[in-house]
């Protein structure tokens, strides 16, 4: 079965003539216990952009984010706002994929977000009352104020999803890294945390997103970047990198693109992922 889905020929999003740059990327490389996953990666961010990341399972999508927040040891630099990120670790909010993240651990919706603010409270002293102000400010933002008593592992996968996106409002950060944040979500869900992105682009938050939903990435996304291999193979607005080479060269025969009329339609003959990555934007995704 073929999944056709239209590009548009251009991006909706618009933003002032000069946006700040927010996130330089230089000559970024990454590895595995001494094995290179990621090689000589380099992009820029600004103010309020949305970037969505694609490529196949294992392409490198999380590496990256893991290495942007020092989760690897890395080679290269990355500068948040001109510090150096060992000097803006407070700058940068990350969530992680679902299944890196034990929903058994007996937390409350609250704890966990909550935990955003450990580096602004330190690791011994309580929370103050500011602090106690951005988690329920950042709780409200994504509708999960009424459910902060409840444990994290009793909450839907969209739930989760929000909960967490709380965690790096509380942190207050400049960029906001998402790693598959609609996996296992339903339209409703997806919409509210859209809803979310909107406020945050905004306020001028930078947020990079990895997806595996092409469509959704055409149209939701300010910039995109294709990785394979751990190499990006081409960054900048959808419409200009959705190319039949670009595409070949990310995701090999699996799809194929052509121009008709004013769009662009790219038809997946087969998925490059075990779950639909050419599903439509708002399609119904798997429960957890």
């Amino acid at each position: 079965m073929a999944y056709r889905l239209s590009i548009p020929s251009r991006n909706g999003h618009d933003h002032c003539a000069d946006p700040a740059l927010v996130m330089i990327v230089d000559h970024l490389t990454a590895s595995y216990n001494g094995t290179p996953a990621l090689h000589d990666v380099s992009f820029n961010v600004y103010q309020g952009e949305r970037v969505g990341i694609v490529g196949p399972n294992g392409a490198g999508k999380s590496t990256l984010f893991k290495a942007i927040v020092g989760l690897l040891p890395h080679h290269g630099s990355i500068s948040i706002q001109g510090a150096s990120c060992r000097q803006s670790h407070t700058m940068v909010g990350y969530v992680p994929q679902h299944e890196a993240i034990d929903w058994k651990f007996p937390a409350t919706v609250w704890d966990v977000v909550m935990m955003g603010r450990a580096r602004q409270i330190g690791y011994i002293l309580p929370p103050r009352k500011r602090d106690r102000h951005a988690v329920r400010a950042a709780l409200e933002r994504v509708g999960m104020w009424e459910l902060r008593r409840r444990q994290i592992g009793e909450l839907s996968g969209g739930q989760r999803r929000r909960v967490f996106v709380a965690r790096a409002l509380a942190q207050q950060a400049s960029v906001l890294l998402l790693d598959e944040p609609f996996s296992g979500v339903d339209a409703q869900a997806e919409s509210e945390i859209f809803e979310v992105l909107d406020v945050l682009r905004d306020e001028g938050v930078a947020v990079l997103l990895a997806t595996h939903n092409l469509a959704q990435a055409a149209t939701h996304y300010d910039k995109l970047m294709m990785i394979n291999g751990g190499r990006m193979l081409a960054f900048g607005p959808p419409q200009e990198i959705y190319t039949p080479a670009n595409l070949a060269a990310t995701f090999g025969d699996r799809i194929a693109l052509w121009q008709d009329g004013d769009q662009y339609v790219m038809v997946a003959d087969k998925p490059c992922h075990n779950h639909d990555d050419y599903q439509h934007a708002h399609s119904h995704a798997q429960p957890f």
